[in-house]
């Protein structure tokens, strides 16, 4: 499956706001964590990182959105798309990006 494939997938799992708000919170605390590691010089951000933005993304689905969260099944398509979404965010685009894939992402929704 290509990034492209799975997108609307991707997307038809982050139809919650607050999960979708969630994962932008989680993926800010990661990549803040990645970088004390690497600008101090200490691993154990990274340990903090991971446990803090996955806690937060996860928190998103068993609590908000009600499913399973995709990087179970698809670790290195979910993380992409993540990143894609985490963009659009920034953007203020991903309500917009959810709207545009509309009747996709409801048939794709299990």
């Amino acid at each position: 499956m290509t990034r492209e494939e799975f997108w609307p997938y991707y997307v038809s799992q982050h139809l919650n706001p607050t999960n979708r708000s969630l994962h932008f919170a989680g993926t800010t605390l990661g990549l803040a964590c990645l970088a004390c590691a690497a600008f101090a010089g200490r691993p154990l951000f990274l340990l903090i990182g991971l446990v803090s933005s996955y806690g937060l993304a996860w928190t998103g689905h068993f609590f908000f959105e009600k499913n399973s969260p995709a990087t179970f099944r698809y670790p290195l398509l979910s993380l992409q798309a993540d990143f894609r979404m985490y963009a659009l965010m920034w953007k203020g685009e991903m309500s917009g990006e959810v709207a545009r894939l509309g009747p996709t992402v409801s048939a794709l929704r299990r």
